[in-house]
């Protein structure tokens, strides 16, 4: 693979991604904002978890089937395209007064559900254009960039909700991914591969290719373990991806907080504050593991990224004062983007090209099933125990999670270097 022609590739492709997740990112705090604030009930903010992630349990198994036989470019641009026309329709009808609640569930369903088809083709095709050598540090520099773009939109869109309504960041959305789409589709080339032939039409063929994916799971030992524990850790990490925002509304109230006595930070304000230092967290974690690349056996990554993923979660729990709080969600980005691409390295070292798109599907629908299913418990829960408990007992239950990627011998042997591991 020419070295130039791989990084101009990884560029181009990274770079359209960015545009539009820039968009998506807008849409998504823009909902997630409205409706805490409007609502402040766990119970919505459950429903806004189920409506973000459920339907991408049952699209994605197709999603990856797609990606294994078609052109993997496509896919991403077809729901790319879906998404923005969809969203388009919806900023419509919220221009012309039809803003309620279920409208914005709605929008996060068909979301979900473009997510769904074009995220295994996604994590499918970087090994296609990038060295396996290389795949640690380029998923490192990718979650980098998503990080800045992470960074960038609650700004951008608390800035806007500031002097506009919400429909105008979804006008907003259409344009990225309009700019996103043109990218991938002329500027990123991808080698061709031999594939197996295209799938016959029928429902049933779709269900055994399938059926396929998971009896290539079930195969591997490393792939059942590492789906248990990502099943786990969906559940576990529910209270902090979703419910910080709901505690720091009800803890630190409505009134003005000062930042040295000059700048003031409204309710809105914190909100953005804790998702930017949150992402500013990746980008240093993005940074740190694209210079040093992680541990030789990526497995003591993962372990280490537990345990201090763990530690920081008790932390939410903990801490009281809000800037004490706001940095310790920026210490679990840069777990975050510690842990994400040494995993997403493995698995793209270690399963086979025919199977990489359906193994990615498995995996998201084990974390769009586990993360609502934890909501359904801890969302409701939340309205009657102390946030602060829940992120206190999950935190811990994940540290304890670190002790299997140290020690499980399964593991270590996925995350040893390819050429010393076990097959």
């Amino acid at each position: 693979m020419n070295s130039v022609n791989w990084k101009r590739n990884i560029t181009y492709f990274m770079i359209g991604k960015a545009a539009t997740l820039f968009g998506s990112m807008l849409v998504h705090y823009a909902i997630m904002w409205h409706i805490t604030l409007q609502t402040q009930s766990g119970l919505m903010i459950t429903l806004l978890a189920v409506a973000g992630a459920l339907p991408m349990f049952f699209i994605s198994p197709f999603g990856g089937v797609w990606a294994d036989r078609y052109n993997k470019k496509l896919i991403i641009n077809i729901s790319d395209a879906v998404i923005a026309l969809v969203t388009l329709l919806m900023a419509i009808l919220l221009a012309l007064d039809f803003e309620y609640i279920g409208l914005l569930l709605v929008c996060s369903v068909v979301r979900a559900l473009g997510q769904g088809v074009q995220t295994p083709a996604f994590n499918a095709l970087v090994p296609d254009i990038a060295p396996q050598e290389h795949l640690t540090r380029v998923n490192a520099v990718s979650g980098t960039i998503q990080s800045v773009v992470m960074f960038a939109s609650p700004m951008a869109g608390a800035a806007v909700l500031a002097i506009a309504p919400i429909h105008a960041l979804m006008f907003i959305d259409v344009v990225t991914a309009a700019i996103g789409i043109s990218i991938l589709l002329f500027l990123v080339k991808v080698p061709a591969r031999e594939k197996k032939g295209e799938i016959p039409p029928g429902a049933r063929q779709y269900f055994h290719e399938i059926g396929e994916g998971l009896k290539y799971v079930k195969s591997k030992a490393f792939l059942k373990k590492y789906l248990i524990l990502s099943a786990l850790f969906n559940i576990m990490v529910a209270p902090a991806a979703m419910l910080t925002p709901l505690q720091v509304a009800r803890n630190y109230g409505d009134g003005v907080w000062l930042l040295f006595d000059t700048v003031s930070f409204g309710a809105e304000q914190r909100l953005a504050a804790l998702e930017i230092t949150y992402f500013v967290g990746m980008i240093l974690g993005g940074l740190l593991l694209s210079l040093w690349g992680g541990f030789k056996n990526k497995s003591h990554t993962m372990a280490l990224s537990t345990f201090l993923l763990g530690l920081g979660a008790v932390g939410l729990g903990l801490l009281v004062n809000f800037w004490l709080y706001v940095i310790c969600m920026g210490f679990i980005g840069i777990i975050m983007n510690l842990f994400n691409p040494t995993s997403m390295a493995v698995l793209q070292t270690r399963v086979e090209p025919d199977f990489m798109g359906r193994v990615f599907s498995v995996l998201m629908m084990m974390g769009s099933l586990m993360m609502p299913l934890g909501m359904v418990l801890w969302g409701p829960l939340g309205d009657i125990v102390d946030i602060g408990w829940l992120l206190l007992g999950t935190g811990i239950f994940i540290f304890l999670m670190g002790f299997v990627f140290m020690f499980d011998k399964v593991l270590l042997a996925a995350g040893a270097p390819k050429k010393t591991a076990e097959e």
